[in-house]
């Protein structure tokens, strides 16, 4: 027996495989599955399990489907896997076995493919969740069916995640940009008799700035005071959620979630359907109204969060809403710092100057995975060939770490201050329904500079301009791409405002 977290991949199928006929009517009879898939769970559980479920290969009467995570790959083995393939020999009675797999470019190790081989076929005649047979060549990390001690822990904690033991309140490093988002962490983790404060407590930052760090330590802190805890991912609530519902148990696991001291949910942004994000709401408002504490995380504020239900929005952000701001150069030297002293502790030999340290904090601005990053950079060159670190050399080894680093996120609502800041009008103008030339103008060069920075809809756009409609935001980007095209000093204007933004 397998793990269900395993990873499978699938090649294209051999030339023997399909014929452009046959390729046909094997997406038209996976498009009549998919149609049963979605008439019998619903709209609501079909879009967050099966919405990209899709297709690969039908090969020797087994249909090979992908799905782009690992998640995805487990929950739908785990719950759906009879029904999928039950629906799939409604419509082709030859498939008589679903394998379900990860897209994914690994790269295909012939061992590995000759263990998968045997391992097909050896669980063919008792599993209808087969290992992808010799013919579609696959990867796949062989682990022993047994849970380690960790996954039992978790298992037993409510289904959440497991507590990093290195995101601590001691290892967490305090700077100017994110001093008001510890304070409030550690006033949440430290209340006397676990009394909830600023509930619910929102932390809201980019990629690597230290928001998952936080939430970690509260759990690490108000656990050790011998209070329950649990720590949720969107994924893993969704997950639970979907798997109560599935097993006629969703009673029970309410009641289990709601009896807890502290719930913590990172994430949040990825919670979706209208029936989970009910439940989430209901659990909200539940837990607060039993004064139990709850510590929330997302990569936006509350009001960015479009895909949510506004009554949840609103929930979420009635507590305390700290951003974790970008780290800034003291700080990233400060992290770089402590960091080298951990390596040293195991590599002795390991030196590097204030000088090159301040380079790297110069240099790395995008958060502390990236410095992170650097470090074992730096030591892989000094172990490997036995040199000094210079600020030469420690050029070369973060140099594609500077080049690679990711772009500012732009806020629509950072566009509208600066647009109506650039052409002295208030942002209340840009959104109210003025049709003045010195109001139209700047409304239509924010709408437009919030399409090509953001990646927010047309209509989404609209909505965040009043409540505009999409033709609107369509209508003022076409005219001032064609405006762009005739006017120098609009298209320089418009550019200053772009390099502005994503500084």
């Amino acid at each position: 027996m397998y793990r269900s977290e395993d990873l499978r991949t699938f090649a294209a199928p051999s030339e023997s495989g399909f014929e452009a006929s046959g390729e046909q009517s094997a997406a038209d009879t996976w498009t009549r599955v998919k149609r049963r898939l979605r008439a019998e769970l619903g709209e609501d559980i079909f879009a967050s399990w099966f919405g990209r479920l899709e297709l690969d290969a039908v090969v020797d009467g087994c249909a090979y489907l992908t799905v782009p995570t690992r998640f995805l790959k487990s929950w739908i083995e785990s719950h759906y896997t009879d029904r999928v393939l039950t629906l799939y020999r409604t419509e082709a009675n030859e498939v008589e076995r679903v394998v379900i797999g990860v897209r994914s470019t690994t790269s295909r190790d012939g061992m590995a493919q000759r263990r998968l081989a045997e391992a097909a076929r050896a669980n063919h005649s008792s599993s209808t969740v087969a290992m992808a047979p010799a013919s579609v060549p696959a990867v796949m990390e062989i682990k022993s069916a047994a849970p380690s001690h960790s996954e039992e822990r978790t298992e037993g904690d409510l289904g959440g995640a497991p507590l990093d033991p290195r995101l601590t309140f001691e290892s967490f490093i305090v700077g100017r940009s994110n001093a008001l988002a510890h304070a409030a962490a550690d006033r949440v983790a430290h209340a006397q008799n676990g009394q909830a404060i600023y509930n619910p407590l929102y932390l809201h930052a980019g990629v690597g700035l230290g928001k998952t760090h936080l939430l970690h330590a509260i759990g690490h802190e108000v656990r050790a005071q011998g209070r329950r805890v649990i720590y949720l991912t969107a994924d893993r609530f969704m997950y639970g959620f979907v798997a109560s519902l599935k097993a006629q148990t969703s009673l029970a696991f309410k009641e289990r979630l709601r009896g807890i001291d502290l719930l913590i949910l990172d994430d949040v942004q990825f919670i979706q359907g209208k029936q989970i994000q009910q439940e989430f709401g209901h659990t909200l408002n539940a837990l607060i109204d039993a004064g139990r504490q709850i510590v929330v995380a997302s990569d936006r504020p509350p009001a960015d969060l479009e895909s949510l239900d506004e009554r949840v929005r609103s929930r979420l952000a009635g507590g305390l809403v700290v951003e974790v701001g970008a780290l800034d150069e003291a700080l990233r030297a400060s992290i770089l710092t402590t960091r080298i002293e951990a390596v040293k502790a195991i590599h002795p030999t390991f030196e590097v100057s204030p000088n090159v340290i301040s380079y790297v904090a110069r240099a790395i601005t995008a958060n502390g995975r990236d410095l992170e990053g650097a470090v074992n950079r730096l030591l892989a060159h000094a172990t490997l060939t036995g040199s000094a670190i210079t600020l030469e050399t420690a050029e070369a080894a973060i140099r594609d770490l500077v080049r690679n680093r990711e772009p500012k996120r732009v806020k629509i609502e950072d566009i509208q201050k600066l647009v109506a800041s650039r052409y002295n009008v208030s942002r209340s103008d840009i959104l109210s329904e003025r049709r003045t030339a010195a109001v139209v103008r700047p409304r239509q060069i924010a709408m437009y500079l919030s399409k090509v920075l953001t990646l927010r809809s047309l209509p989404e756009i609209g909505r965040r301009f009043g409540g505009r409609d999409h033709t609107t935001v369509l209508h003022a980007v076409r005219k001032i791409e064609k405006a762009l095209g005739e006017d120098n000093a609009l298209s320089d204007e418009v550019e200053l405002l772009k390099r502005m933004l994503q500084e």
